[in-house]
């Protein structure tokens, strides 16, 4: 080969060479910044770009990577990159031991997940990224924890969660990464602590169920008062009902009576009308015989006291006797 065409080929190779290293085609939600010599120039946005070679070179950046361990551990190792990540990205930390505020030592991990917002502060306003995130979660969950005593913190993660979430937002704010949520996976105590609380929850539900039975009896009891009541109050009713209708018998009775006597009396009025004896006298006299008939119907009676007034009234007895025989 002609010493030409090895320079044409080397010219060829050298232009196929810059212009793979001046085009840069970047993904979606992806992003790079460019440095020009040794410069930030521009941050690249997603698709075809072309730069200077030799001139213009991607900045690298810090990242957290997480991998599982065949053994089921998490492990989490920090690389550099070209490639600047704009999606939300979730980093799961090991657990740490804390300390709360009634001075009780408890093991909490959490999660944070996170987005880069401003590529340019990511990069040049931390050196670090993952491990700056990483060690102020780590510091702001220690603090929040542990102005929280123990019952606390088991039962407002929710508050924790927010309080976390304002202040790793507003500390990572400068570095450009917005702080979406924090979650607090596990709050493990001491042994000994659960074993005491695992006590307290038993005593509980023992006094849970006390109440209950306690409550079951006393409910038992009212019902049982309410239902001798009802009964007392049902046979009184009855009673009442019963002495009501008897007297109404009576009345119904006397009434009858009452009707009896003056059909009876209309008829000896009518009898005594065609005489010319005194009805009123007539009934009279035979008052005074059934009293005469009551007072000597005693066995023990000898002496008989007639008034004056009922000898005069015997007087009818004849006119009686005229009308019985008319």
């Amino acid at each position: 080969m002609s010493t030409p065409l090895i320079i044409l080929a080397i010219i060829a190779l050298a232009i196929v060479v810059l212009i793979s290293k001046g085009i840069l085609i970047v993904p979606q939600s992806e992003t790079q910044v460019i440095e020009r010599l040794g410069r930030y120039d521009r941050t690249l946005q997603s698709g075809l770009n072309i730069i200077m070679p030799f001139v213009d070179r991607p900045r690298e950046i810090c990242t957290r990577i997480s991998y599982q361990a065949p053994n089921g551990k998490s492990y989490a190792i920090i690389k550099t990159t070209k490639k600047i990540d704009l999606r939300e990205q979730v980093y799961d930390f090991p657990k740490q031991s804390v300390i709360t505020k009634d001075n009780v030592v408890t093991e909490i991990n959490a999660l944070l997940y996170f987005q880069i917002m401003d590529p340019v502060k990511a990069v040049y306003e931390i050196d670090n990224l993952p491990n700056a995130i990483e060690k102020l979660t780590q510091t702001t969950l220690r603090n929040v924890v542990g102005e929280l005593e123990l019952d606390e913190s088991l039962t407002s993660r929710d508050i924790i969660n927010s309080k976390l979430r304002t202040v790793l937002d507003e500390a990572t704010n400068k570095w450009g990464v917005k702080v979406n949520r924090v979650e607090l996976q596990d709050i493990t105590p001491p042994d000994s602590v659960r074993d005491a609380m695992e006590q307290q929850m038993q005593a509980e539900r023992s006094r849970r169920a006390e109440i209950l039975r306690a409550e079951g009896e006393k409910q038992s009891a009212i019902l049982q008062s309410e239902g001798e009541k009802q009964s007392v109050i049902n046979q009184a009713e009855a009673k009442k009902q019963e002495q009501i209708l008897k007297a109404q018998g009576e009345a119904e009775a006397k009434i009858l009576q009452a009707d009896a006597e003056a059909k009876a009396i209309r008829m000896v009025a009518d009898a005594v009308s065609q005489s010319q004896t005194d009805p009123a006298s007539y009934l009279l006299a035979t008052k005074y015989i059934a009293t005469l008939k009551d007072m000597v119907s005693g066995k023990d009676g000898k002496t008989v006291y007639i008034p004056y007034e009922a000898t005069g009234m015997l007087g009818s007895l004849g006119s009686i006797k005229e009308i019985f025989n008319k």
